[in-house]
Parts: structure tokens; sequence; C-alpha cells
């Protein structure tokens, strides 16, 4: 039986040319695509793929969130991130969440299916790039990054108010209510010593939760 993937990134000629190129070969099927992070959460939940391959940077649930997500819930399934960034923080947040491999969008073409074909045979698969990186900081990598200080729902909250939204549509969002949100932006204001709304937008761009795009 073909691997089963699944592609989510919010740029359409990305998401559509990575399913065509997996699509292509033999062993592998692409069985669904989407272009946010919460809707890629949604279908994989019920369509099971062997392999899905998340972009960090999407609306609604970034790549990390996505991916921690979807550990929690379908655990069989494995994760491919898909990123521009390269840094250390970067890798060990998708690692943290759970993702068997990090790929760099400028090789992904020439990456993709050699990652969906390791990380399905149960093996960690990096670009070569940052591998080398890896291989240099790892032994020094400070584990006292501000992200550790919050918790899952923090960070989803942390996301959507630097994407702009309200504390009624981040309260739709999650099923919460108004209150409980502002509770939430007020606990993280105060854990990362933040004082406005303008610093959170920085610092969640700074950690990757979202882009200025």
């Amino acid at each position: 039986m073909p691997i089963t993937v699944f592609v989510a990134d919010d740029h359409a000629i990305v998401r559509e040319g990575l399913a065509s190129l997996l699509a292509a070969q033999p062993d592998l099927s692409v069985i669904g695509t989407a272009a946010d992070g919460r809707d890629a959460l949604r279908q994989v939940v019920k369509l099971l793929p062997d392999v899905v391959i998340v972009d960090i940077a999407m609306p609604q649930m970034n790549g990390i969130e996505a991916a921690r997500e979807i550990r929690g819930r379908v655990p069989r399934t494995r994760l491919v991130i898909l990123s521009m960034h390269s840094s250390v923080e970067h890798v060990f947040h998708a690692l943290e969440a759970g993702a068997a491999g990090y790929v760099l969008k400028e090789s992904a073409g020439k990456e993709i299916i050699e990652a969906v074909r390791a990380v399905h045979a149960g093996r960690r698969y990096l670009s070569p790039r940052v591998a080398e990186m890896m291989a240099e900081v790892v032994s020094r990598r400070s584990t006292d990054s501000p992200l550790n200080r919050l918790s899952g729902r923090e960070r989803q909250i942390l996301q959507l108010v630097a994407e702009g939204r309200s504390s009624a549509q981040i309260a739709a969002t999650l099923h919460l209510s108004p209150k409980t949100v502002d509770t939430y932006r007020s606990r993280l204001m105060q854990k990362l010593h933040i004082g406005d709304v303008a610093g959170l937008v920085k610092f969640a761009i700074q950690h990757g939760l979202t882009s200025l795009e």
C-alpha cells in the first residue's frame, strides 16, 4: 500500500506543487491538503494519513501548534515541518512538538520525498544544512526559552492575539468566554514581562508563532 500524505501550507502554489510532486511517486498518495493549521488538524484527525507535511507559518494555528495537536490526537501519524526558517529555536520547537522531520523550503523539492519516506520508516530527517547547524549547537542549547513558560492554550491565544483577533473572535475560535481570553492575555503579559499587545505581536513573530505576512 502507498504511504498516505497530507500537505498543509497557506501558499497555494507551494501546497499544490508539493502535492503534485508527491503524487507523482508510485509509493506515495496525497489524500488531502489544507491552507491553515486548524483545518489541517480537523482533516488529519478524520483522514488519518501516514505522514503530514505542515508549514510553520500558517493562519489560525501555526505549524508547531498543529503538529503538537496532531501528535496528541493521532500518535501514529508522522510529521514533517516545512519552513523557511533554519534557526535553532524553530527547529527545537518543531522537534519538541513531535515532528520527525524538518525540511527547509528552499530545498523542499529535492528533499521532501526523501523526508516522507524516512519518517514513515521511523527515522528522523533534517535538511542537511539544519543537521549541520544542530550538530554545532545541540550541546550548548539552553532550555530556558520564554515559550517554555507558556501552556499550550497560552501559545494558541498568543498567536491569535498577534494575528489581530479580538477577544470575542478568539473566544469563538477556541470555545472560551471573552472574559477567559482576557484573563489569558493578562497572564501572558505577566509571564513574558510584556506591557502591551504590540509587544506580544513582536514576541510572537520573533519566536516563530506567526509571521509578518
